[in-house]
């Protein structure tokens, strides 16, 4: 695989203004597009990945959530297939993330006259069935559904010219692996692949190794690391003080929240006690049904709801720019979810915080983030809540801090928030 570091420039690779979308081989069609919806300056993802795209080249690029993956493949693709037959396929681990690509999608497509289809599960298959006969040009598909669409024929992916498998790590933590190879089965080899993916276990090696044509990899950020303008604080306190601090913490930010429980049951109740609260909230998780979640979300987006509590199912189905805070009411099982539910804040470029609770007995987990981020989580004391101590115990099993002792950290009377 070549690897294009982000600050090594090959011969090969076209001059581009690092604040400009012009220089990146798009259309001009496209630019004016861009200009429209206010795309000025393109991400260091984007920046890589088009005019490798562009060329018809399979690429891997790695890069973290919030970085602008979507455009990265979907202006190529839009482009691309303006110019030549064929049909795009761009496969997306869940619900959630396949709808906000089909919207990133339609802004570009439907100035050049193509039609979109989004194939998902949980919604009723006949209006998809009827996209599906208007000839897209481009389906976005969970991968389930997907094949349930060609075991009953509704759809046939001979004409596939450009794959996209987005979130490729997320797909193959969800199980998906057997339903991917099972589409790619029924694609044409001569095609051209492009996988995104926030880290790069052996799996996704392999993948792309029997899958893609002499794959370039774009690699924007080490795999662990977190958007760049989020500030980071960790608050030690016992299980049953939690929702006492949330409270105080609600009243102290005033804009949007994006709240993360562990679990559906934990995520329902911690909704009812902010409505409780007087905030205006709402829950995003797997009972919630598709028509549910959806509402959540734009509701959301919108501003009707302030607060969205959710799990780790929307870590990454979560595209809303602004989102103030992010919160770590339970730290996630996995700390690579920590990465993913951290970098609902500061994207594209805007700053953003994220704080996170931790009981006492859980510094093993702090310390699996803090080795994956590489970097001490400070710890904040809130002047009116009593705040805990690791125990001897788990203070035994977190690593040494780097840098300064996250004791440093403490101050009491104010929120300490600290620079990563």
């Amino acid at each position: 695989m070549t690897n294009h570091s982000t600050t090594n420039k090959t011969p090969q690779e076209p001059a581009a203004s690092p604040d400009s979308f012009y220089g990146l081989g798009i259309a001009p069609g496209i630019l004016d597009i861009l200009k429209r919806i206010h795309f000025i300056t393109p991400t260091p993802i984007q920046r890589k990945a088009i005019p490798l795209a562009m060329e018809g080249k399979d690429v891997v690029g790695i890069a973290q959530t919030g970085t602008g993956k979507t455009h990265s493949f979907a202006i190529p693709m839009i482009q691309r297939l303006s110019q030549t037959k064929g049909m795009g396929l761009i496969l997306a681990p869940t619900r959630e993330l396949a709808i906000q690509i089909d919207e990133a999608f339609g802004v570009l497509a439907h100035p050049f006259n193509m039609r979109t289809a989004c194939l998902i599960g949980g919604a009723p298959m006949e209006p998809q069935t009827v996209a599906l006969h208007k000839n897209p040009r481009i389906v976005i598909a969970t991968p389930g559904r997907l094949l349930d669409h060609m075991r009953q024929w509704h759809i046939i992916l001979d004409d596939v010219t450009m794959l996209v498998l987005d979130e490729a790590d997320r797909m193959l933590d969800m199980g998906f692996a057997p339903q991917i190879n099972m589409i790619l089965k029924y694609i044409p080899k001569q095609r051209q692949t492009m996988l995104f993916s926030a880290t790069m276990p052996k799996e996704i090696m392999e993948m792309a190794t029997h899958h893609m044509k002499l794959p370039v990899s774009v690699e924007i950020a080490v795999s662990g690391t977190v958007a760049e303008r989020v500030t980071q604080e960790l608050f030690i306190v016992k299980k049953e003080t939690k929702m006492k601090l949330l409270d105080k913490l609600l009243r102290q930010y005033r804009g949007s929240v994006l709240l993360f429980s562990r679990t559906k049951h934990y995520a329902h109740k911690i909704t009812q006690s902010i409505r409780g609260m007087g905030h205006r909230a709402a829950e995003i998780h797997s009972d919630r049904s598709l028509n549910q979640r959806r509402e959540a979300l734009e509701g959301f987006k919108s501003g009707r709801y302030r607060i969205l509590v959710a799990t780790d199912i929307a870590a990454r189905g979560i595209d809303v720019s602004g989102i103030e805070v992010v919160v770590n009411y339970d730290l996630p099982e996995d700390a690579e979810n920590y990465v993913h539910r951290i970098g609902r804040t500061a994207r594209a470029g805007q700053k953003g915080h994220a704080i996170s609770f931790a009981t006492p007995d859980q510094s093993r987990d702090v310390r699996d983030i803090e080795k994956l981020i590489r970097a001490t989580l400070p710890v904040s004391r809130h002047p009116e809540i009593p705040s805990e101590e690791f125990t001897q115990e788990s203070q035994a099993a977190r690593h040494k801090p780097q840098g300064k002792p996250s004791g440093h950290h403490h101050h009491a009377g104010r929120r300490f928030s600290h620079h990563r």
